[in-house]
């Protein structure tokens, strides 16, 4: 039998140092997944808690702080959906709606004094805006509407706006309306009473007289201006 010579000897060598520094790699990569393996199962059944677990925050815009609304004067009662002037205005950018609910409620009686679109939108159900003269025509309003918001401010005249938000389905169904002509306004939750209610309203809108006077008002002063010019 021949007997290998040196350089078969050394390339038998390497090829068992190689085999060797294979298994060792593999055998440990094995190893390893294996852990992991039990690791990630002993996790996800509960017996080990991960330790980079924590809540899931999430950045959110806060809501608008709404005042609250003013309590109805102790023995207020409602107003007759005759003498309730309301001013529908379209929130939602659905086209129609503003229409559609008018006639919904001059279907019931109530006097819709206008029809229009809410700058912006209104991101919610439904806003009633009133003045202390709307005190009693909001609140009859309200009976009508599933959970509207309700915000006093400092207009003179008794009419109602209503918001319709993106969030607007439909009024009330009449059969579901607890309101009695003859029993007095009842106070929600969280109402505060008339008086402190005004100190804090903002400004209303201008009575449809002063809108229409500043608007005569507006067209003269431009007018002048544009004769003015004319004759420069």
């Amino acid at each position: 039998m021949a007997t290998p010579t040196s350089a078969e000897r050394a390339r038998q060598l390497r090829r068992r140092h190689r085999r060797e520094r294979q298994a060792v790699v593999f055998g440990a990569m094995i190893a390893a997944m294996a852990v992991a393996g039990l690791g990630a199962a002993a996790v996800y059944t509960g017996v080990v808690s991960a330790p980079f677990a924590r809540d899931f925050t999430t950045l959110s815009t806060p809501a608008p702080t709404v005042a609250a609304p003013p309590c109805p004067p102790e023995g207020t009662l409602p107003a007759t959906y005759a003498e309730t002037q309301v001013r529908v205005l379209n929130g939602a950018g659905t086209a129609g709606l503003a229409g559609e609910v008018s006639n919904d409620l001059a279907a019931r009686g109530f006097v819709v004094a206008a029809t229009d679109n809410f700058p912006g939108g209104y991101a919610g159900t439904t806003l009633i805006r009133f003045g202390e003269q709307g005190l009693r025509s909001a609140y009859t309003l309200a009976a009508q509407l599933e959970a509207p918001v309700l915000e006093l401010d400092l207009r003179a005249d008794p009419t109602v706006d209503l918001i319709l938000g993106d969030a607007f389905t439909s009024l009330l169904d009449p059969t579901l309306i607890t309101l009695a002509p003859d029993q007095p306004l009842s106070a929600p939750t969280g109402c505060v009473p008339l008086d402190q209610a005004l100190q804090t309203a903002p400004e209303g809108p201008p009575a449809e007289g002063e809108a229409a006077e500043a608007t005569t008002a507006e067209g003269a002063v431009e007018g002048a201006a544009d004769a003015g010019t004319a004759e420069g």
